[in-house]
Formats: C-alpha cells, sequence, structure tokens
C-alpha cells in the first residue's frame, strides 16, 4: 500500500452535525492495515468502524483515518466454551446472524447492530444489561493491538494488564485493534419474553426499576415533555430469555428514510404528538410479549438511517451517569433543563447501571443513565453546557461515544483516572500518532 492508498474524504459523525475533512484508507487485511500505518505519513491516525459514533469521537480532522469495516472475519469458535475469535470490523449483526441459531448471543450490545468489536472495544459499549451483565470489555478475554511502532501486541489481564484497561473504553488512542477474543452466552432459545408497562413519573419509574432489579434486561422511554406531577412518565420494559422452544417471530423489514426532514419538522407540537401516541403502545398493567432479540435490543435499526430524522444540520445526544444517591433529583434537574433548554427529545432513554468499567476510561459507573437527543441549533451548546454543569455537580459523567461539546475541564473532573491513562499512552505511543477530533478537544491531544 502507498499514499494513494489513502483518499481525500469528508466524514460525518452519526449525529450528522459534524462532518471533516480527512485522508481515508479502507484496508481488506491485517498487512495492507499494517502498511497503511506506514505510510500515512506525518499525519495522526485514528481507527475507524462503523462510524455509529454521535461525535467527534469518530473523526479526525485534518488526519488520517483507517476504516476498518472490511477486516470482518470470524477466525474461530469453540461452542464448549463460547469463546469465538473475530477481527475488528466484525458487526453484532454478524454475530447475531451467525450463532443465535446455534444457541450464543453476544453477552452485551449496544442500541444499534452495526457497531463493529473494533469500536465496542474503544467505547466499552453497554447495553439493556449494564446492571446484571456490565460492559463489553467484562467479556474481552485478549485483543490484539497494532501499536504505533508497527508491533502486534496480544494484551490482556493476565498479559499486560495496564494496556488492556487503557485499550477497553480508550477511543482508540492507544492502536488498532485488530482482533479479539470474545466470551458468548449460551441461550435456551432465539426469543426473548418481553414485558411492557406505563409508568406515571420519575418517582414510579425509578420504584419500577428496583422491582425489576432481577430481570436481565430493562429499559425505560421517558416523555421528556411531560411536567409536573407526570415529569419523567414513561414506558418501562423488562425481557428475559424465553424458555426452550420458543419461537421468535421475524423482526420487521427494515425501511429506510428516503430524504432528510425539514429543519422544521421537529418542534415541541410535534415531538409532543408522537410521545402522546408513543405513550399509549403501552398500558398501566404489564403486558408480556414473545420477541426476538433483533427486535428488542436494537428498535431504531428498524428504520437504517433514522437519523435523517433531525434534517441537514444533524443533531446531537447527550448522554449522562448519575449516582443512585440522589439520582432522582438529578434527573428532574436534567430533564427540566432540556424542557427549559427549547430542545425536544422524543428518543429520550433511562437505564440503569450495576457496575464500574473494566477501562481507565470506561463510562459506565453504579447509577442511572439517562441519553436524550436534540436537533443541532441556536440553544443546543448553552443546553448541553447546562446539562454538563448538573452532570459533574452530581458526580457523574458523560459518555464520549455520544459526546461532541463536553468541555477539557468537565472530562479531568468526571474520568480521574485520565492522568493514569495518559502515562500508559505515552508508553505505547510516545509520539501521539493515534489521535482523534474528540481527544484534542477534550484534552487529550
Amino acid at each position: 500500500m502507498n499514499d494513494h492508498a489513502f483518499k481525500p474524504m469528508a466524514l460525518r459523525s452519526w449525529g450528522r452535525a459534524q462532518v471533516t475533512p480527512s485522508v481515508v484508507a479502507r484496508p481488506e487485511r491485517i498487512g495492507a492495515l499494517r502498511s497503511a500505518l506506514d505510510h500515512g505519513g506525518d499525519r495522526t491516525l485514528l481507527a475507524r468502524g462503523a462510524g455509529r459514533s454521535y461525535g467527534d469521537v469518530c473523526l479526525n480532522a485534518d488526519g488520517a483515518v483507517i476504516l476498518t469495516e472490511r477486516l470482518n472475519r470470524i477466525l474461530s469458535f469453540d461452542p464448549r466454551t463460547g469463546l469465538v475469535v473475530v477481527e475488528a470490523g466484525v458487526t453484532f449483526r454478524d454475530l447475531l446472524e451467525v450463532f443465535l441459531p446455534r444457541g450464543f448471543r453476544v453477552p452485551v450490545s449496544p442500541g444499534t447492530c452495526f457497531v463493529t468489536m473494533g469500536g465496542a472495544v474503544g467505547n466499552d459499549v453497554h447495553g439493556k444489561n449494564q446492571h446484571v451483565d456490565g460492559s463489553f470489555g467484562d467479556w474481552v478475554e485478549w485483543l490484539d493491538l497494532l501499536c504505533a511502532d508497527g508491533s502486534i501486541r496480544r494484551v490482556s489481564q493476565q498479559d499486560d494488564p495496564a494496556l488492556f484497561d487503557a485499550t477497553i473504553g480508550g477511543i482508540g488512542l492507544t492502536g488498532i485493534v485488530t482482533s479479539l477474543c470474545l466470551r458468548l452466552i449460551a441461550v435456551p432459545s432465539p426469543a426473548l419474553l418481553v414485558r411492557r408497562r406505563q409508568v406515571g413519573s420519575l418517582e414510579a419509574f425509578l420504584e419500577g426499576f428496583e422491582q425489576a432489579a432481577e430481570a436481565p434486561f430493562s429499559v425505560g422511554w421517558i416523555d421528556v415533555l411531560a411536567s409536573g406531577a407526570a415529569l419523567g412518565r414513561g414506558i418501562l420494559e423488562t425481557a428475559e430469555p424465553a424458555p426452550r422452544g420458543a419461537v421468535a417471530p421475524p423482526p420487521p423489514r427494515p425501511r429506510r428514510l428516503p430524504l432528510d426532514l425539514p429543519g422544521w419538522a421537529l418542534n415541541d407540537l410535534s415531538v409532543r404528538a408522537f410521545n402522546a401516541l408513543y405513550w399509549r403502545r403501552a398500558r398501566p398493567e404489564a403486558r408480556e410479549s414473545v420477541s426476538n432479540y433483533s427486535q428488542f435490543l436494537y428498535p431504531l435499526d428498524a428504520i437504517t438511517d433514522w437519523n435523517r430524522l433531525y434534517g441537514r444540520r444533524g443533531f446531537h445526544q447527550f448522554q449522562c451517569v448519575v449516582p443512585r444517591a440522589d439520582g432522582a433529583a438529578t434527573l428532574k434537574r436534567l430533564l427540566r433543563a432540556a424542557g427549559e433548554g427549547g430542545g425536544a427529545s422524543f428518543l429520550a432513554v433511562l437505564k440503569v447501571m450495576g457496575h464500574g468499567g473494566r477501562g481507565l476510561l470506561s463510562f459506565a459507573q453504579p447509577g442511572l443513565s439517562l441519553a436524550l437527543d436534540f436537533a443541532h441549533g441556536a440553544n443546543t451548546v448553552p443546553l448541553f453546557a447546562a446539562l454538563e454543569r448538573i452532570t459533574r455537580d452530581a458526580g457523574g459523567r458523560i459518555y464520549l461515544a455520544k459526546d461532541s461539546m463536553m468541555s477539557a475541564e468537565s472530562f479531568l473532573a468526571m474520568y480521574p483516572a485520565a492522568d493514569a491513562f495518559q502515562q500508559i499512552r505515552a508508553g505505547i505511543d510516545p509520539g501521539r500518532r493515534f489521535s482523534s477530533s474528540m481527544s484534542r478537544r477534550i484534552g487529550l491531544g
């Protein structure tokens, strides 16, 4: 591979609010990946998988970006142990399609099946079962890391645990993950038993989570525009594996959004109407249904390009986790700030976290996680600054995979292991060859 393998390209985040110029290579073999590392010139480098990160963690303005999506081979699988070895470009969808019919599932999955394994490592992703099964990095046995000097190191908790902990959740700054070994979980059937019910307030939501603490999966949708006694009302969903012999209904055929919605389409009136309709999908009493894993874990994937709902200007997502102590009061402050800030978020998700992440920069910590989407506009910057202050004051943190605006000061306050991360990074990449738009924004560049 020579310099011509890199082509100029404008890359977007999944939120589409940020577009940056880069030079891009798309290797198909590990040898070509190493060659791309050698021929990137003096530019900084960043590996990018499916580009499903909402903010600038997947961007490297004026630098080089190596797309890993074609490094997508399943290398081995041991059904006795559930250990699978894959290249970094393999997606959650690939693993679901191959292994669920064989009685295995990925233990932890984010809200879209299109994320790659490399991206899952770099962001230490979590899912609707974080309170039970932790984050993605908890299930990684080892990983192979292409380092700045061109060597490939196999790192694990037993072999170079410091570099392993820096790479899990390390947003691609320690090197490029080429392959990894992941533990899958055996399941009795390819179906889930899902229970859904309305909850009328935030207090009722938190009580519902407590009652469902033993459920393997739990998640809540919140009506952000509800106020007064109904503040925090929404729909609580819990799920557990269906017994052996259960048959999962086929997922609906994915649809495409043919065009960007006009910027005026999402406003308080339209979102209020959507929320009212969505609220009526459930009843106050719990109702049980049989679902397939795909439909429960990845509801937004039913519209493959749903990010176009926010129009050409794009959108930003704010996701934080705050401690359970005083958690209800903190969530109320966040919801009120969102409502008063002029943002109309119809994708608001509440989850419970029970475990801290393994990585030095892992997002997860015990507490309550809230995610809110907002169309890009004039009020976005002050709104996100207010949400950031509330989260920081509460002792919480913001998810790097979703972030596009957090200040360096808040990052250092929210991620106290950042100094230790920088020391390990300096040892493995003293020239800071690996970099991103985000890392420079939050003081890691």
